[in-house]
């Protein structure tokens, strides 16, 4: 068994970007939307992913694509824009 790094997608953090600049959300207003009971996100979260510093597990990965109203795999596909 290897020990390389998994792939990630280059264009994620552009992607989440995109998605709050598209509701006019600031960082701490996009961090209330996508948490809940179960998750809590703070703006320095919503930050780290749109940098590509930090990647959200998969549920968060849901709710954004759930909030854009865009499939999850045109968020992880790199070569897929987001169509809205």
């Amino acid at each position: 068994m290897g020990s390389a790094k998994r792939l990630r997608p280059e264009r994620l953090g552009e992607k989440f970007l995109a998605i709050r600049q598209k509701f006019n959300f600031s960082l701490s207003q996009m961090a209330e939307k996508l948490s809940d009971k179960k998750i809590t996100l703070r703006r320095t979260d919503i930050s780290k992913y749109e940098l590509n510093q930090r990647e959200p597990n998969l549920f968060i990965l849901l709710r954004y694509a759930r909030l854009a109203d865009v499939s999850v795999e045109s968020l992880i596909d790199d070569e897929a824009d987001l169509d809205f």
